[in-house]
């Protein structure tokens, strides 16, 4: 990731912020849909949460974490997102899948399916907290940008991580 440096004009912190958004966006994009963003809104909602970094560093704001930061703000759009379309139709992330999965083989196919289900089924059963600080560490961030991103603790980062992954290994190993 580069390292930001306080911008000398406007069009310098434009080129910084586009960067970041380069090496970034994806991450996001997946952590939003993780949180049950629609693929659509979530591609809105990455572009707003760069559009508020954008702002924020215009207006002088220091920020430490510049990744800590995005996701906190994906994270609390993102939420804000996911509960408005709660009263649209319910989005099937298995329709997107078979959208654009190459053709396999029948039995691969259903296997892969019945693999996805048990860990999809694992991970429903997570705690809240467990689900999104294990999303947020699959998208690289270290605990103390986590626990950032989500107002708790580096050494709770650390708990509900553990646990979420002893429930993991659990439903893998049956």
């Amino acid at each position: 990731m580069a390292i930001f440096r306080q911008p000398q004009s406007g069009l310098e912190l434009q080129d910084q912020v586009a960067q970041l958004y380069t090496e970034t966006r994806e991450d996001v994009y997946r952590y939003l849909l993780t949180l049950g963003v629609h693929p659509p809104k979530a591609q809105e909602a990455v572009q707003e949460v760069f559009l508020r970094l954008y702002t924020s560093l215009k207006k002088g704001e220091k920020i430490e974490s510049l990744r800590g930061w995005v996701f906190r703000v994906a994270h609390n759009y993102g939420l804000k997102v996911r509960a408005r379309q709660s009263s649209e139709e319910k989005f099937d992330p298995a329709f997107e899948a078979r959208l654009t999965s190459p053709a396999a083989n029948a039995e691969r196919q259903l296997l892969d399916r019945e693999k996805m289900t048990r860990l999809n089924t694992a991970v429903e059963g997570l705690s809240e907290q467990q689900k999104r600080v294990l999303f947020l560490r699959m998208e690289g961030l270290r605990y103390p940008e986590i626990a950032s991103a989500l107002g708790i603790s580096a050494s709770a980062v650390g708990e509900f991580l553990r646990r979420a992954l002893l429930r993991l290994k659990k439903v893998r190993d049956e």
